[in-house]
């Protein structure tokens, strides 16, 4: 498969939680991370979405926000995954930043090179990666 999101969480449907019109759908790779998307009833259907079945779930890095301290704030965003800074690819405008979760999946934030600075982001320090559900697709092996 080849795409053009910097982020692809690969894993198993380890939840499943209906309403009314969207489900709420949580990813586990292999290493243990997890990932919640929102997507429709009808794409549960299409995509044949089950507990224990093979999915995936594409994020693009601009959707990607990054705290450098959660300290005492909490946030709507459904996923917050901690990890550490990797590696820092600093362009003319923006910043490629990348985190390493515990479960070793890679996440790719494309920020603003001011935003990596306010941060003071810098490879070994912790961050973490807010993602909204509703920001997240999914698909499945054909």
């Amino acid at each position: 498969m080849k795409t053009s999101a910097r982020n692809v969480f690969s894993g198993k449907v380890s939840a499943l939680t209906a309403g009314a019109i969207n489900t709420e759908v949580e990813i586990t790779t292999d290493g243990g991370d997890r990932l919640v998307a929102i997507v429709t009833q009808a794409s549960v259907r299409e995509l044949g979405l089950a507990l224990g079945k093979e999915a995936f779930a594409l994020v693009k890095a601009p959707w990607v926000i990054l705290m450098a301290d959660d300290g005492e704030v909490r946030f709507s965003a459904r996923n917050q995954l901690k990890g550490t800074v990797q590696k820092i690819s600093r362009g003319a405008i923006n910043t490629d930043v990348v985190l390493a979760l515990a479960g070793g999946t890679q996440v790719h934030a494309v920020v603003t090179n001011e935003a990596v600075t306010e941060l003071g982001l810098k490879e070994g320090s912790p961050a973490t990666a807010l993602i909204k559900a509703s920001h997240v697709v999914l698909g499945v092996p054909a």
